[in-house]
């Protein structure tokens, strides 16, 4: 499906002339020519043919603030993105697209979706940096280049078999999409709840942890409601139907060290590379699939 980053800049100022965007991209895509090229479904390859990344500018008749504010509707910055969330496997499908979004009081928005196919996050970022790069017009450091030499670094796993899980090419109504907002003091107070888990010497919880600890207790209390009992819940890779909020904080605590643990030995041995990397992401899909069982998922990304 395609994956979606949105970054806002208050004033065109901060990228430098906005005209300049596409012209900057220019040289920049053929070092990353498979961003240009077409996922081919049917032998899981990409057909470089230089089909082109699709790029789109539109005019927005307000300013910046009026749709990052506190009142907008998550929904609402769907209009700022390039294409539809939702499957990127056609032929037809560009595996990049970009939309710059001018603002009447000089601010931009650069949307991206890519098709998580074959570009993740990290690369992804490296692309952004690159393009930056471009669009400055700074030589005076190293040029970022990609290297496409992942089957050098990680082991190859065969016959990894085949996730049953469709993506729809259309957004699903049933969906909700809700925006809430912590300030520093909220964050700070669910952060007090669980010192005394800590001690002195100890790393205290994020912030990040700590948010998700405490919409996981809402959602899984939302859920007892909706059915009338407690129900398992699978939430970070563990079956969990306490709903107390100190109980989650360690939970999602230790299981992250875990994935962390368990990350550093994919490129040493097969079996563990295949285990971490589709085993894990198989079950928990099967188990969500099957309906018995409350799924939470978090999708954390950091733009650098």
């Amino acid at each position: 499906m395609y994956v979606v980053g949105l970054l806002y800049h208050p004033s065109s100022d901060n990228i430098g002339n906005v005209n300049n965007l596409e012209k900057s991209l220019a040289p920049i895509l053929p070092q990353f020519y498979p961003f240009a090229g077409r996922y081919i479904k049917e032998n899981q390859s990409v057909d470089c043919s230089d089909q082109g990344a699709e790029y789109v500018e539109a005019k927005v008749d307000c300013d910046l603030l009026d749709i990052i504010g506190s009142e907008v509707q998550p929904m609402e910055l769907n209009d700022l993105l390039p294409v539809e969330v939702g499957a990127a496997d056609e032929a037809s499908d560009p595996i990049l697209s970009i939309q710059i979004s001018k603002f009447k009081c000089g601010g931009v928005t650069i949307a991206t979706a890519i098709s998580h196919r074959v570009i993740d996050t990290s690369s992804l970022g490296t692309f952004l940096s690159a393009w930056a790069k471009a669009i400055r017009g700074d030589n005076s450091t190293e040029p970022i280049i990609p290297k496409f030499d992942s089957p050098l670094n990680f082991l190859q796993v065969e016959n990894l078999g085949e996730i049953d899980s469709e993506t729809s090419r259309t957004r699903d109504p049933t969906f909700v999409t809700k925006r809430i907002l912590f300030s520093k003091k909220e964050i700070a107070n669910l952060r007090a709840r669980v010192s005394h888990l800590y001690g002195k010497s100890d790393r205290p919880p994020s912030r990040v942890l700590v948010v998700s600890s405490f919409l996981s207790e809402a959602l899984m209390r939302c859920d007892r409601v909706k059915h009338g009992k407690s129900r398992a819940c699978l939430i970070a890779a563990e079956e969990t139907k306490s709903l107390d909020f100190e109980h989650l904080v360690p939970l999602l605590s230790n299981t992250i060290e875990k994935a962390v643990l368990d990350c550093s030995k994919i490129l040493s041995n097969a079996e563990d590379a295949r285990k971490f990397l589709f085993d894990a992401v198989a079950g928990a899909i099967e188990k969500l699939l099957d309906g018995n069982l409350n799924s939470i998922w978090f999708m954390l990304e950091k733009w650098l």
